[in-house]
């Protein structure tokens, strides 16, 4: 009865996809947070009569043989990296991409770490940091005498000062390109983390040829749509249940068979 155990990898797959929809409702209002969506594959098959074996000695062959199934299993947990929608925020030190490129900040340890979530703030040294202090690179200090702070689609920091008509340039912000984003290691607090999956960092400056802008003042919204994380949940609740209609069944007729006499 090889239902029972087939049922139950469909039971354990629906629980991880029903985990991760979770998590992509828990994060609606994350800022820059990507969806995440889980990949299936079924598993190896056992062969009861091979698929083009010979069925006799004249030379001809099974056309489709019989093939088993043994379950499910999860593939892959994928990041869908499509670009939120981009809000107004009125602040300042707000900033968001548009386009492609995330922003790299670097970790009390040295590592590099890589951001969308532009909800940045000043360090009491004037440092352009993330929430948790983190300094975002190349490390951009603004004047503490400076009256005005504006940040170009470019990525150009420039800051007004008393007494003078032309804004001073502080700093320039960079952004990273990774071959697969989806293959970033994330590492909360809105932090990715570079893997061999994700290739290595592509530095550059905003609006230069595959690199998306700085909008200032801007943040983007998570990429997870309301509706559609609802309807997959209630799809992933409708085949766990049927899994385990499947498991009820087995168990129904190996009653059935100890029990005859």
């Amino acid at each position: 009865m090889k239902a029972l155990s087939i049922a139950a990898t469909g039971m354990l797959s629906q629980q991880l996809n029903v985990e991760v929809i979770s998590n992509n409702i828990a994060n609606l209002n994350t800022t820059a947070f990507k969806r995440q969506r889980a990949e299936f594959q079924d598993l190896l098959y056992q062969n009861i009569e091979r698929v083009g074996a010979n069925s006799s000695d004249a030379g001809t062959v099974v056309p489709t043989g019989i093939q088993i199934g043994v379950g499910v299993k999860t593939g892959a947990v994928y990041r869908v990296t499509e670009q939120g929608n981009l809000v107004s925020t009125g602040n300042t030190y707000d900033m968001a991409v548009n386009g492609r490129g995330m922003f790299r900040v670097q970790l009390p340890s040295g590592e590099d770490a890589y951001t969308r979530a532009g909800s940045f703030q000043l360090s009491p040294q004037g440092q352009l940091v993330t929430a948790e202090g983190f300094v975002v690179q190349p490390g951009i200090t603004i004047p503490q005498e400076a009256t005005d702070v504006s940040i170009n689609t470019q990525g150009e920091v420039a800051v007004k000062l008393d007494g003078q008509v032309i804004p001073q340039i502080v700093g320039q912000l960079e952004l990273s390109l990774f071959p697969n984003e989806a293959g970033l290691e994330g590492r909360g607090e809105n932090l990715f983390l570079e893997t061999p999956a994700s290739g290595p960092a592509n530095v550059g400056v905003p609006l230069t040829p595959g690199f998306g802008g700085i909008v200032q003042e801007f943040l983007e919204t998570s990429n997870v749509n309301a509706v559609s994380e609802i309807t997959n949940l209630i799809t992933a609740q409708r085949a766990y249940e049927m899994n385990s209609r499947v498991i009820a069944t087995a168990d129904e007729m190996m009653s059935a068979a100890t029990g005859l006499k």
